[in-house]
């Protein structure tokens, strides 16, 4: 019933930043849980950034420091930038979210970090 929709993906340096959009459906967006997956071909799906409705955020040590998770309830919208972007960062990153124990998924953007 959610339905999740990405944005912001494409190609950058290394270095580089790009920022990520998901806007959500529905009007109960402020209790969803909300993350940023991201997965290669061939790899398990792992999760980048977390926000719980209130606010409370957790990344993979992977990107501390490098990426910040944040969510605007009145736009529906959660953001992840992305900073200080290494090449190891190419992925399909997937939108997340969770509302009464059910998930929802995005269709994925595509982030490409290469020179």
């Amino acid at each position: 019933q959610v339905q999740l929709v990405e944005s912001g993906g494409g190609l950058v340096q290394p270095g580089g930043s790009l920022r990520l959009s998901c806007a959500a459906s529905g009007s109960l967006f402020s209790t969803y849980a909300m993350a940023w997956y991201r997965q290669d071909p061939g790899k398990q799906r792992e999760l980048v950034a977390a926000i719980s409705n209130g606010g409370s955020t957790n990344y993979a040590d992977s990107v501390k420091g490098r990426f910040t998770l944040s969510r605007d309830n009145a736009k529906n919208t959660v953001y992840l930038q992305m900073d200080s972007l290494k090449p190891e960062d190419t992925s399909v990153y997937y939108c997340y979210a969770n509302h009464r124990s059910t998930s929802y998924w995005g269709q994925g953007t595509q982030v490409t970090v290469s020179s």
